[in-house]
């Protein structure tokens, strides 16, 4: 049986089955979910180590991925449900913000530091990537 080989759209590039779309434009992290249920997608769930190093390689900005403490605070809960098992938090991180900076509920991976992890208020705008399977 013939299984035809998996594409994605123009601006989407695959990896491992999946397709990826990193945003051009900035925006809190409501509107990066929105638009990425927008585009049949939701904002990335990163299941393993290998598709961490991916996303290091096509990202070049802080961005929004799919991960939220915002139901209980120190529970991590990726945007599909599923509890947090890989992390690449920075050093310190999770922090929320130790209270200086209201809740820091959201998650981005961050241009420096090794494209490690940082809580952030949600209402910080930043580019942020989408996930689907085609």
């Amino acid at each position: 049986m013939f299984l035809p080989e998996k594409t994605c759209l123009t601006g989407w590039t695959i990896f491992s089955g999946s397709c990826y779309f990193p945003s051009v434009r900035s925006g809190i992290w409501g509107e990066a979910r929105q638009d990425c249920r927008d585009k049949g997608a939701d904002l990335v769930v990163i299941k393993n180590s290998e598709e961490q190093n991916f996303l290091a390689t096509i990202i070049n900005d802080n961005t929004w991925i799919g991960l939220t403490d915002h139901g209980t605070e120190g529970l991590w809960k990726w945007v599909d449900g599923t509890p947090l098992t890989l992390a690449n938090w920075a050093k310190n991180e999770p922090n929320n913000g130790g209270s200086r900076h209201g809740e820091e509920d959201c998650v981005h991976i961050r241009d420096a530091d090794q494209r490690t992890w940082n809580d952030i208020s949600c209402t910080v705008a930043m580019k942020w990537i989408c996930k689907k399977i085609p």
